[in-house]
This record gives structure tokens, C-alpha cells and sequence, in this order.
């Protein structure tokens, strides 16, 4: 089985309730840990690539191991380019093996994001790739993302037909309540995902495919065994995984998932080397990492995405 593009994943997805995982990748271990949840619980996957990710671990390599993991795993997967900002990029990812890819031009104007994704639609659909895009603007930081609070906006239901139609994307990231990062919400306040906007973009789009951006629920077990072991972390509320999985069972047919599985790598290296302080060996620490990836991905499958037993 070969890559594939997430028509059918979002197909299924939809009339079946529940959601596609998209898990950002930038080296071997993550891979692993990812596709080897994802196999041994035979889940649909969504591996995505940032461009710093992709400017870090190079495009070929990437994909190298990609396509190692579909052997290996036997699994359908997606490669997915996560907030593409340029025709450019996108192009080069099409162009290079990737199956889908994102056009982020939230940040630009309504009649500039839809030509800018019409653009990459048109390039897109032509060599048989698919294009997430998106309508209002998340807070937080993610790699290049950069979003204030004061600057992030909900995304307006009364607009997306008409986006939806005139650029001919495959599916559309919404904003609803996320954010991008590991320090998404204020000590004391209690996140509540707008499910009116959600309901709303539903009846407006109905059996269309909804992203969801900044899902991440960063768990403060994490958070702790980080600090325990040297680190400085503030405290971080994460999206309720219960809000996560309603939304699942509503139109979203792909979460990202990223902050989750650096900080349950992070803090496996940590507690390692405070353990094994005379470990050297790159095998003796990233061995537990991967493995401490691999079990978050299989927590999110089960329990948030409802994705086990789909591929």
C-alpha cells in the first residue's frame, strides 16, 4: 500500500463519527512511535510535516521514512504539509511525493486567502493532491505560526460556503476555541470549544470535512516530569479531551495533534538522564522517547479520535 490522499479517510471518518489523527513528524523515532500505534491498533494515519520540520529533517528523508513506515505497518496513510504559507512551498511538497497539503492564508484577507488557495487548489488537483485550507485565526506559536491572542479571531460560519465554493479546497480548518502551543489557556480559566460555530459551519457545509488546529491537550503529568527533571515549565491547561472527542463525533474529520508528543518525548529524555546520568549512547535514551511517543498516540486513537479498528 502506498500513500494515499485523505478523500476516503474523511469520507469514512464523517459518516462513521469519529476523527483522523495528524501527527507532525521530524525524525525517525517519531515516526516510529507513531506508525507503530497506529498499526498494531489499524488506524487510518495522518503523518504531517511543517515547514520547519521539513527545512530540519530534509524532504527527502522525510519521505524515506514515510514510505518505510507503509511497509513496515501496511497502513493507510496521508503526507500532509501543515501551514503551507506560499504557493511556492506547497508546490515543491506536491511536487515532491506529498498527497495533501495545507494553504494557510487565514492571516490575509478573505478575498486574498481565497485566491491564494484557489491557486494551490488548481495546481493541486491537477497532479491528484488535496488541499486543507483555512478560515479564522488560532492563537499560540507553531514553528512560523505566530498568533497573538488579540489577533486570533472565530471563524465565521456565514462565510464558509462561500470560500468552500469558490476555491475548491478538500477540507477547511476552522477556528472554534484551540491554540497552537504547549501554553494555550490562563491558570484559572476552563477552555470550552465553541460548538455553536461548529454546529453552524456544519448546516452551512453539510457532509464537508472540518480540521481542527492546536487540538494538543498537554497533559500536566508531562508538564511536572519535565520541571521534576530540570525543566521550567509553566503550568498549561490543554483542550478537554472529552471536548476534543465531541467534536469528533461532529463534522471534524482530522485533529492535529503536535505539543502532546514533544512533550511526552521531552520528558521521557529528561527522566533519563537524571536516572542514567553516564548514558551516551543515543539508543539508551530515545529508545523510551519513542517508546513514550507511541503510547500518547495510542491514548489519542482510542480515547480522543475514535479512529482503532478503521483503517
Amino acid at each position: 500500500m502506498g500513500l494515499v490522499t485523505t478523500t476516503d479517510m474523511f469520507k469514512k471518518a464523517y459518516d462513521g463519527g469519529y476523527a483522523i489523527g495528524a501527527f507532525n513528524v521530524n525524525n525517525m523515532e517519531i515516526v516510529q512511535g507513531i506508525t507503530e500505534a497506529a498499526g498494531e491498533l489499524r488506524a487510518p494515519l495522518i503523518l504531517q510535516v511543517s515547514k520547519g520540520a521539513r527545512q530540519y529533517a530534509n524532504h527527502t528523508y522525510l519521505m524515506k521514512l514515510v514510505e518505510a513506515a507503509i511497509i513496515e505497518n501496511d497502513l493507510p496513510i496521508a503526507m500532509h504539509l501543515d501551514h503551507g504559507d506560499t504557493f511556492e512551498l506547497c508546490k515543491s511538497c506536491i511536487d515532491g511525493g506529498f498527497t495533501s497539503v495545507m494553504i494557510d492564508a487565514s492571516s490575509k484577507p478573505f478575498e486574498e486567502n481565497i485566491a491564494l488557495t484557489k491557486q494551490v487548489v488548481e495546481y493541486a488537483h491537477d497532479k491528484g493532491v488535496v488541499v486543507e485550507a483555512e478560515l479564522g485565526t488560532l492563537a499560540g506559536i507553531e514553528d512560523e505560526v505566530q498568533v497573538s491572542e488579540e489577533d486570533s479571531s472565530y471563524t465565521r460560519p456565514e462565510e464558509v460556503e462561500e470560500f468552500v465554493d469558490r476555491t475548491g479546497c478538500d477540507s477547511l480548518a476552522i477556528a472554534i476555541g484551540t491554540s497552537h502551543g504547549a501554553y494555550k489557556f490562563k491558570p484559572g480559566t476552563k477552555p470550552q470549544l465553541r460548538f455553536d460555530v461548529l454546529e453552524e459551519v456544519e448546516k452551512k457545509l453539510p457532509g464537508f470535512p472540518i480540521v481542527l488546529h492546536g487540538a494538543s491537550s498537554v497533559p500536566q503529568e508531562f508538564v511536572e516530569k519535565i520541571n521534576k527533571f530540570g525543566g521550567n515549565m509553566p503550568g498549561a491547561i490543554g483542550v478537554p479531551e472529552d471536548q476534543l472527542r465531541k467534536a469528533a463525533s461532529m463534522a471534524v474529520c482530522k485533529i492535529n495533534i503536535d505539543s502532546d508528543l514533544r512533550l511526552a518525548m521531552t520528558a521521557s529524555i529528561r527522566e533519563h538522564f537524571t536516572e542514567h546520568p553516564d548514558h551516551f549512547d543515543p539508543r539508551q535514551y530515545l529508545k523510551p522517547a519513542r517508546e513514550a511517543i507511541k503510547a500518547m498516540v495510542a491514548h489519542k486513537i482510542k480515547d480522543v479520535l475514535g479512529c482503532d479498528g478503521k483503517a
